[in-house]
């Protein structure tokens, strides 16, 4: 008889193979996040200014970071060797500002080894998928899952921020109570300094752990 952790954890399986057999390539998340800005619209149930503004500042920066992100050619060649066969699963929305310096260095990543695939979902059309991968119990974006097309199951998962960007976060929480609007612009500011390495050696690091 099938129990009940065997019975959740096959449903859980089903929502993860759903959404990325439903999910987006980068090219095509790329393009809505494009159509959205060029028409003052945003993803999601809300359309208010202030998230419309941010898809359209977040379409400009992932133009910017797919043309300048650089990789180097020892991690390169670490990532073209991994004999793991994965799927990368992502989470998001378009006006999420953690997702703009994070998706274009996770697309890099996929593009590098044949057996990798990079699948993208909204957060909002897929809630349940997203209450099973939650951060401290938020539905936190982006978020990646890892999900091995041989084992047929979930060996991994990361976001929604690198591991400097959310020891910034923690610790100006515990010092101010909640996110300014100046910190969010200083946390800008340093992925724009960090120029995508922290989520490399992040995701590296999830990668060759497997």
């Amino acid at each position: 008889m099938e129990t009940v952790v065997e019975s959740y954890k096959e449903k859980v399986m089903d929502i993860v193979r759903s959404a990325i057999e439903e999910g987006m390539s980068y090219e095509e998340y790329r393009g809505l996040v494009h159509d959205l800005a060029k028409n003052r619209s945003t993803s999601g149930p809300e359309q208010l200014e202030s998230l419309i503004n941010y898809t359209e500042l977040n379409d400009r920066r992932m133009a910017r970071w797919d043309k300048t992100l650089k990789i180097s050619e020892e991690i390169q060649e670490k990532l073209a060797n991994l004999d793991s066969n994965l799927d990368f699963l992502v989470l998001t929305e378009s006006w999420c500002g953690d997702a703009s310096p994070s998706l274009p260095v996770i697309n890099k990543i996929a593009e590098l080894n044949e057996n990798f695939d990079l699948r993208i979902v909204l957060r909002d059309e897929n809630l349940p998928l997203m209450d099973e991968f939650l951060t401290n119990g938020s539905r936190s974006i982006p978020k990646l899952i890892l999900w091995d097309k041989d084992k047929e199951e979930v060996v991994g998962d990361w976001g929604p921020r690198p591991s400097v960007a959310t020891q910034m976060v923690e610790d100006y929480k515990k010092e101010h109570g909640k996110l300014t609007a100046e910190f969010k612009q200083d946390l800008q500011m340093w992925y724009n300094r960090d120029k995508g390495r922290n989520v490399l050696e992040d995701l590296v690091g999830l990668l060759t752990l497997k």
